[in-house]
Parts: structure tokens; C-alpha cells; sequence
């Protein structure tokens, strides 16, 4: 063969060569990343606990594929879990499904797919096992979340109770319940006004009944809270606190509905469950650490201003 030939026959390869390495480059380029033994695209991945992780978006009507088995489990648990996440017996969680879907950061029903998905993705932030379903240690991890936000939670962890506050300011009468006189700290009080100013504006069910948001209980002293532990006869359980929130003059115990037969603030669980229910205790759980308050999980009538250190 010619020197010629040669040329042409090497170059002719080398153009071939090029031209296949830019075809393969193009090709992997356009291509989505899928890692080996992952699942279909689109479709949720296994973990290494077998469960589903979250596949990008719940749907409008809160189906998430992969997630069936956990909203079952939900659903049969939402009113038949035996525990005592508060220290007292309880059956069920229902009373804490608003809770836990504002901590979630979900709207979905507590036995639809979306809901567990989104459990799941809470789990996952927290370094838990993302299976996407309720239960009692799973519960406590939330509860925490939300207690540790709590100024007087962070403060008694020390193991002291706040002193009493030197300057607390008498509330409008109209701003008790039933008229009650009640105190606060002056910057929480001005706190509470602008919040019920929003609440009332923003939905029309919390304005059309005057108690809604009003305080039943505010600040009250080391020795009011003495006395009420002894007339109840239990200071150190979850009838009464020996150190109460409400010392610090930051605490507001509000209406926020009552079922019929009980007081505005009875823990039995029929009344927490209707209270858990109403416009007034939703949009607080929405709404109120806009304007710098917080819950204690177990009373939906219980708020604390976080704005002001006890």
C-alpha cells in the first residue's frame, strides 16, 4: 500500500473515532442519573429497612404511590393506639392529628398515603427509619420538637422554675373569659391583642363568637398555684404543675371551644378531641408563632409568648 493510501485510510479512521465519542458523550449527557438497583423512574426507592422514601410531590387528592400499607396502618391506629404519650392513658391519636400534620408540614388526611409520605419525610430529617407510619416513639420525637420551642421548657430543663415576674399588666375586662380579670407581661399582652386582631380579620367563624381567644387563665402567682395543688390534690402530675408557665406571666390558657358537658379547659379526651376540631384551635396551630406564640401540646387551649425570656 502507498503512503497516500495510508494517510487516507488513518485519517478516515480517526474521523470515525471522533465521531462515535461525541455520540456517546451526547447520549449519557441527555440522559437522567439512575443509580444501579434503583426502582423505575419516577417511582419510590426501597430503603434499607424495606420501607419507601418519598417520590417527589404528594398529589392534590394526597395519594403517593408506595405508601398504602402505612396509611392502613394509620388508619386502624388513629383510634385504637393504647398509650400514654403524656403520662395518662389514652386510645387513639385523633386528638393530635392538627398537631402533627402543622409539624409535618401537610394537609392531608392522617390515613391517606400523602400523609404518611410526609411522616416519612419528617423522619427522614430527623435520621429515623422512614416508614411513614404513627406511633407511640414516633410521637414522642414530635412531641419533643415542639416542647423544646417552648421558652419555660428550655428554662425548667436547668432544673429551676422562673421567678416571678416584677411588671405584669391587667388585660381588658373584655379580653377574660366571662369577664375574668387576667394579667400578663406587657409585651406578651400586646402580643396577644395583635393576634387575636388577625384571627378574628382573617376567619369570620372566630369572630362571631365573642369567647373565642378570650384568656381563661394568665398569670398567676407561686402561691395561687400552691393553693390549687392543694385543692386538687396533685401537684407534680398532669392535673397540675408544682412549677407552672403561667408564673412567668408569658402563658394565656384562651377559649378555644368547648365540647357540650365539659368546661373550656377539661382534659378528658371527648373535650380535647371537639377543641381539636374547631376553627379557633386550627388557625393558632397555623398561625400563632407569627406572632411569637407557642403550644403545649396536650391542652389545644394552652399558648406561651416566646418573645420575652422567663
Amino acid at each position: 500500500m502507498k503512503l497516500r493510501d495510508v494517510m487516507r485510510f488513518l485519517g478516515a479512521s480517526a474521523a470515525a473515532v471522533v465521531l462515535l465519542l461525541l455520540l456517546v458523550f451526547r447520549v449519557t449527557s441527555c440522559s437522567p442519573a439512575h443509580p444501579p438497583g434503583a426502582g423505575p423512574l419516577g417511582a419510590p426507592t426501597e430503603t434499607a429497612s424495606g420501607a419507601p422514601t418519598p417520590a417527589g410531590p404528594v398529589s392534590p387528592d394526597c395519594r403517593s404511590p408506595g405508601w398504602t400499607a402505612a396509611a392502613q396502618t394509620n388508619s386502624g391506629s388513629q383510634r385504637t393506639l393504647a398509650w400514654a404519650p403524656f403520662g395518662r392513658q389514652e386510645t387513639g391519636w385523633e386528638i393530635y392529628v392538627p398537631m402533627v400534620q402543622t409539624e409535618i408540614r401537610t394537609t392531608c388526611p392522617a390515613d391517606s398515603e400523602g400523609f404518611a409520605a410526609a411522616l416519612a419525610a419528617w423522619q427522614a430529617t430527623q435520621n429515623l427509619a422512614k416508614d411513614g407510619v404513627l406511633t407511640e416513639p414516633l410521637f414522642v420525637a414530635l412531641k419533643n420538637a415542639v416542647q423544646t420551642r417552648r421558652e419555660f421548657v428550655r428554662f425548667t430543663s436547668l432544673g429551676t422554675c422562673p421567678d416571678t415576674p416584677d411588671l405584669i399588666t391587667a388585660a381588658r375586662v373584655d379580653e377574660g373569659y366571662s369577664g375574668k380579670q387576667v394579667w400578663m407581661r406587657p409585651k406578651a399582652l400586646e402580643a396577644y391583642r395583635r393576634m387575636v386582631a388577625a384571627a378574628r380579620a382573617e376567619v369570620p367563624e372566630i369572630a362571631a363568637d365573642p369567647r373565642n381567644l378570650t384568656i381563661f387563665s394568665g398569670y398567676r402567682s407561686p402561691s395561687a398555684d400552691a393553693a390549687r395543688c392543694a385543692a386538687e390534690g396533685n401537684c407534680d402530675g398532669i392535673v397540675r404543675a408544682k412549677c407552672s408557665a403561667h408564673r412567668t406571666g408569658l402563658a394565656a390558657d384562651m377559649y378555644v371551644g368547648q365540647a357540650p358537658g365539659y368546661g373550656p379547659d377539661s382534659t378528658a379526651d371527648p373535650n380535647r378531641l371537639f377543641m381539636s376540631r374547631t376553627p379557633t384551635y386550627r388557625w393558632l396551630l397555623a398561625n400563632a408563632e407569627r406572632f411569637g406564640f407557642r403550644n403545649y401540646p396536650f391542652e389545644p387551649w394552652h399558648w406561651e409568648w416566646t418573645g420575652e425570656a422567663p
